[in-house]
């Protein structure tokens, strides 16, 4: 009698341990789901303000590192120009302005974009060529698809002058001669 007491107990223990590791894994499954990144990638294509010509596209592709910005542009004059992410993703007045300020979620100072202390939305100066071609390629740490700092739905603002990266708020970078709306991509 207590052999097949023990022997039930054994069978009993093994299905509960069998149950509890099945139980186990699917609950991994779950949170591993509940985990799987979102955005991998947005756009902006960039259309010129009224009297400019600048025209292009900039892609933001997550990395491991932080975002990936890739600008290829044309139409500029021959030099630098600052270009940021701007609070609002509103193109539609014909000098810019309705995208609002720089993109400034944590209220920092203006910035290089290298700068730990700086806006969300610096992101420097694209150099064009003779021919008005720049691209510029970089990965930006401080970028994000997600949470109240996402750049989604956002617009980027091409300059007529290069930024300072001194002068506040802007980088004394002049007026706003291409505006995009970022969004998502595949």
């Amino acid at each position: 009698m207590k052999t097949i007491k023990t022997i039930l107990q054994i069978i009993l223990l093994s299905i509960f341990i069998v149950l509890f590791a099945n139980y186990s894994q699917a609950q991994g499954k779950h949170e591993m789901n509940m985990q799987t990144p979102g955005i991998q990638k947005a756009i902006c294509v960039i259309y010129p303000t009224a009297g400019n010509n600048v025209s292009g596209t900039i892609t933001f592709t997550w990395t491991d590192k932080g975002i990936k910005v890739v600008a290829d542009l044309m139409g500029l004059s021959k030099g630098k120009h600052g270009f940021h992410i701007h609070d609002y993703g509103d193109c539609s007045s014909a000098d810019g302005i309705s995208a609002g300020g720089h993109f400034n979620p944590e209220a920092k100072s203006h910035g290089a974009p290298m700068d730990m202390m700086r806006h969300e939305g610096d992101m420097g100066n694209l150099e064009a060529d003779d021919s008005g071609k720049a691209h510029l390629e970089y990965v930006d740490p401080m970028l994000s698809f997600d949470g109240k700092n996402s750049i989604i739905g956002r617009s980027v603002i091409i300059h007529k002058s290069e930024d300072d990266f001194k002068t506040q708020p802007t980088g004394n970078s002049g007026a706003r001669i291409g505006c995009g709306v970022i969004g998502i991509a595949k």
